[in-house]
């Protein structure tokens, strides 16, 4: 939707939990090497980019707060926080691994279905509001570091997409999600 500001959208490097396929929601796991390495590949991508007037915002969760540091390193861009970018409360099922899961819950498609279905978890259309209120708060240009599920929904709403269409949004560690104007380019090294 165009009537937001430009926006830089981030997740979180790759972690310990992301290797070993266990869903994380609330909880946190380390980055691994890799997912430093993918922070700072960020930091090079943002680099390239014309941020005078933006500010940072962070989800508080450990792993999307050292991403933010290492990919903001060396911008003067200070780094806030705010609980609305946390990823999508998965509420019982958090930590546990993905294939269990998906073989305990026949409803279950795929590992998206894992997020609506999780016992005391917050579903999609929870996350759609709280997504929602937080773009609708947001007075000027900013770059976000937020998590899988909670990037594709902010992306999906800037996009004036159905939540249904959620499964379909690209993802992606190590990248930078570009959305000005109701458009969304993905930026690479």
């Amino acid at each position: 939707m165009s009537h937001y500001p430009t926006l830089y959208i981030l997740r979180h490097g790759e972690t310990e939990w992301n290797l070993a396929n266990r869903l994380q929601g609330h909880f946190d796991s380390s980055l691994t090497e890799k997912g430093r390495a993918q922070a700072m590949a960020q930091n090079a991508i943002l680099q390239r980019c014309e941020l005078s007037g933006f500010a940072a915002l962070s989800s508080p969760q450990g792993r999307a707060l050292t991403t933010a540091q290492i990919a903001l390193a060396g911008m003067g861009i200070e780094v806030g926080t705010d609980a609305r970018l946390g990823e999508i409360g998965i509420g019982t099922w958090a930590g546990e691994e993905r294939e269990t899961l998906l073989r305990q819950t026949p409803a279950a498609r795929d590992s998206y279905d894992l997020y609506e279905y999780a016992p005391e978890g917050e579903g999609f259309a929870a996350l759609y509001q709280r997504c929602l209120a937080f773009l609708d708060s947001l007075t000027g240009p900013h770059v976000l570091v937020t998590h899988g599920i909670t990037s594709r929904m902010l992306r999906l709403i800037l996009l004036g997409q159905s939540p249904a269409n959620l499964r379909d949004m690209q993802g992606g560690q190590g990248v930078v999600f570009c959305l000005e104007h109701g458009q969304q380019k993905r930026l690479t090294l």
